[in-house]
This record gives structure tokens, C-alpha cells and sequence, in this order.
């Protein structure tokens, strides 16, 4: 009997037991309780800096935000033993709005059940059973302005901030827990410090204990987390739109031919489905989008490189952001594909300042180079562009450095090695990577004349 199906026989229930919205000053907290009966509770929360003189108290608005965090968050810690029956006891989802949180819960968890060996359908994954009273779906009758922009701490968000504050927008920038490229990024792009609104989100260490156990661990749909926390922030902060900087090449699959993806909660689908659930059952007026969605990775990886204030600061290695301050460890998949779509668009010298080494001669990434130029099953179980986007990349940097009479780094030779290096048909693929425009998005007019505008100024 595999874990999947053991655990699953042990703990058929996990239960979303409470949720809790309190006001202290300066702060609206949020305290969840879940629990797996018979193994473990957890009590995770949030923090969310609140303006002067807001209340959310019986505010049936937030009390939905607040719930829906809850659902978003409760995935992780249910996933230890993927029970068969989520029972929500403090609420009650029913309907469409069921089948949209499996929907999530399925495709999200992707990849988990891939590199679990875990093998079951949509239907089959889990009963959501409510024995909780439908929250008050009242709509929020808050006025609504300006920007909220989720960062990061990496290139795409940094684009995003500032291609919108060069075209006049009025915006605020969004953080989970406070990073160092965070807080450099809104610096850089010459914000105040307190344009930066930090929430602070607790996670329950109790998880942990149980993955050390040997209890079921992998990736989940954060991104769905960051979705519904912008939501109560831009709520608390009276924002109009919740500005993403998710792009169209998210859409790739991971795994060859499945449906595995490891950015799901960063797809258009995902945004779609997310617009949709904020329209029908969080009604707060708020609109929900991602601004670089008609782009891909390497047109943002050109129009990024224009802007050199960023590069000291951006950081975009997961490995690297466990360290304080944020480092690139140089060593992981992240780091070589940003190395290598930017390849195109800095000097060489310029990237080992980045990485602090040179990337593209480390033979101990030549497995994971194969990977992202598309020679494996799968790409890295990271948040990677297309396999089509790395492969110009490393053919158009190889050009430029022949065109100059320099070495050709280790990575750059393998590529050629592989058969892969076609310089003939660069230039199409310059005009069709360079110069597309996805037409799947969900911009509003003056945000998609801005973006265009900004990619014929700069491409």
C-alpha cells in the first residue's frame, strides 16, 4: 500500500475548523485553525497593516476574504494526508464554488502528486462537505483607486512597477513578510519606504515536524495564497486593481505532454478563474489582473535588461531568498534560466556581477541546462519560461559571441554539441518571441496602451 492511499485510510477527514478576524492598532489579524484528527492541528494567521480609522468589524466583505485565505492556506497542511473529505465547519462552499476550490486543489497540486507517484482523478481527490452556514455575500460599497502591485523581489514585478509609475499610475507595492530585494526593488524604483504595505503571514512549523515524519510533501499552489492575501490588502488599502506581473509563458506545461504544471496558480487560467471567483463570491469591486500576461519571458527578460537600476537588487533564486540578505545561489534552475534569457540582452561581465560567478561555464549545471533546453522529460520544477524561449536565448547569445570573436562558454558549447544551435533561423524567431503579443489577458484599455507603448519604445 503506497502513503497516498495508507494515509488517506487513517485520516479520512481533515477539518477547516475556525477562523478569527481581530483588530489591533495598525493591524487586522487573522487567525485560522486546522486540524487532522487523531494527528495534528495547526493554527496559522496573518498580519495585514490596516489605514487609520478602517474597521472591518461585521464587515461581511472581509469575513469572505478572510475565509476564502483560509481555503487558499488550508491545502498545505490537508496535502500531508490528502485526506478524502474536507470538512469546513465555519462556513460553507457549495456548488460551483465547490468545484472551483477542487479545481484548484487538482491542478495545483500538479506536480506534488508527479513526484509523488500519486495517481487519481479530479472526482476522486477529495469530497468538500460543509457543515458551516453560507457567509453573508453582501458587496463591498467602498470607493476604490489607484494600484496595489504585488513584488517580489524579481524582474517581472520590477517591470511592472516601473513601466506603471513612468506612465503616471498611482501605486502601492504589496509584500508577504519583508525580503531585502523587496524593500531595494520599491527603492530603486523611487518610492517612500511606507509605499511598501508588508503583511506578515504566520505558517504553522507543525507541518514540518510531520514532513520529517515521512507524511506527504511537495509543491502547492501559493500563488492562489498571494491571490486572496493581495485581495484583504487591497481591500483594507481601498485599491481599484491588483496589479500581477504573471506572463503568458507560465501557461508551458512542465512535465512533456501532461497537464503538470508547476506555475498552474500563475497561468491565464488560473487568473480567469480567480477573476471570476472575485467577481461572484468576494463582490468588492476590485479588479484582478496580471500586466504582463500578453508577454513572454524573454520579451520581459529585453525590456527589464533597459532598466539597470534593478540589477543589483532583483533576486529571483528561491534557494537564495532563505538567506538574509537575498543572495542568487548560483546552483539552482532559477538561477541559470534568468542567466540565460537575459544572456541576450547583457554582457557577460554584467552577469557574473549578478550571479557572482559564470554560469554558463559550471559543468555541474549541464544537467539542468538539458533540462531547460527541453533534452529530458521534464523541465525543472521551477517558475521557468518556455523550453522554445531558452533555446533562442542560448542560440542568440552564441551568435553575438561568435559575431565578437569570443570563447564560447561550456553550457553554450553543449548546445551546439546537441544539435540544437541554428543561427538561420534566428531572425523569425527574434520577430515571433520579440514582437507577439498574447491577446489572452485580462487588461483593462489604458493598462494594455500603456504596455504596448511601453514594448515600441523598448523592442
Amino acid at each position: 500500500m503506497n502513503k497516498f492511499t495508507k494515509f488517506r485510510e487513517e485520516y479520512p477527514v481533515f477539518i477547516y475548523s475556525s477562523f478569527d478576524i481581530s483588530e489591533k492598532p495598525g493591524f487586522v489579524d487573522i487567525s485560522y485553525e486546522f486540524s487532522i484528527p487523531g494527528l495534528a492541528d495547526f493554527h496559522p494567521g496573518w498580519s495585514f497593516p490596516n489605514p487609520e480609522g478602517i474597521s472591518v468589524k461585521n464587515d461581511p466583505t472581509f469575513r469572505r476574504i478572510a475565509f476564502s485565505l483560509g481555503l487558499a492556506e488550508a491545502v498545505s497542511y490537508w496535502k500531508s494526508v490528502c485526506s478524502p473529505v474536507f470538512r469546513i465547519d465555519c462556513g460553507a462552499v457549495i456548488g460551483k464554488q465547490s468545484d472551483w476550490w477542487k479545481k484548484l486543489w487538482f491542478y495545483g497540486l500538479g506536480e506534488f502528486f508527479y513526484v509523488n507517484g500519486i495517481s487519481v482523478s479530479l472526482d476522486d481527490l477529495v469530497e468538500i462537505r460543509s457543515c458551516g452556514d453560507l457567509l453573508d455575500d453582501t458587496p463591498g460599497a467602498r470607493s476604490v483607486s489607484g494600484c496595489l502591485v504585488p513584488i517580489g523581489g524579481g524582474k517581472d514585478s520590477a517591470l511592472t512597477l516601473e513601466t506603471l509609475l513612468n506612465a503616471g499610475m498611482n501605486c502601492r507595492c504589496y509584500a508577504i513578510n519583508r525580503r531585502n530585494s523587496i524593500s531595494e526593488t520599491v527603492n530603486a524604483a523611487g518610492l517612500p519606504p511606507e509605499a511598501l504595505v508588508t503583511a506578515q503571514r504566520r505558517f504553522d512549523c507543525s507541518l514540518v515536524k510531520l514532513n520529517e515524519a515521512g507524511f506527504l510533501n511537495g509543491h502547492t499552489p501559493f500563488s492562489s495564497v498571494v491571490a486572496f492575501s493581495a485581495e484583504a490588502q487591497a481591500y483594507l488599502l481601498g485599491a481599484e486593481y491588483i496589479v500581477l506581473s504573471n506572463e503568458s509563458s507560465a501557461n508551458e506545461s512542465t512535465v512533456t505532454g501532461s497537464q503538470v504544471n508547476h506555475q498552474y496558480s500563475k497561468s491565464f487560467e488560473f487568473e480567469q478563474d480567480f477573476h471570476s471567483y472575485e467577481q461572484e463570491y468576494l463582490r468588492t469591486g476590485i479588479y484582478y489582473f496580471s500586466f504582463l500576461r500578453p508577454l513572454a519571458e524573454l520579451q520581459i527578460a529585453a525590456m527589464f535588461s533597459k532598466h539597470k537600476k534593478y540589477l543589483p537588487v532583483f533576486r529571483s533564486c528561491n534557494l537564495g531568498s532563505k538567506v538574509s540578505p537575498d543572495i542568487w545561489c548560483g546552483k539552482c534552475p532559477k538561477c541559470l534560466f534568468i542567466n540565460l534569457i537575459l544572456s541576450p540582452f547583457l554582457s557577460r561581465e554584467e552577469l557574473v556581477r549578478i550571479f557572482g560567478h559564470d554560469m554558463l561555464n559550471d559543468a555541474e549545471m549541464l544537467p539542468t541546462f538539458r533540462e531547460l533546453v527541453g533534452m529530458s522529460e521534464h523541465k525543472p520544477f521551477e517558475c521557468v519560461g518556455s523550453i522554445n524561449e531558452v533555446r533562442y536565448s542560448a542560440a542568440e547569445t552564441i551568435r553575438q559571441l561568435k559575431e565578437r570573436n569570443e570563447s564560447i562558454p561550456l553550457l553554450l558549447e553543449d548546445f551546439t554539441d546537441l544539435g540544437l544551435y541554428q543561427p538561420e533561423s534566428l531572425p523569425e524567431q527574434r520577430e515571433l518571441l520579440l514582437r507577439s503579443y498574447n491577446t489572452e489577458n485580462l487588461l483593462p484599455e489604458r493598462f494594455a496602451v500603456i504596455l504596448k507603448n511601453e514594448m515600441e519604445r523598448i523592442l
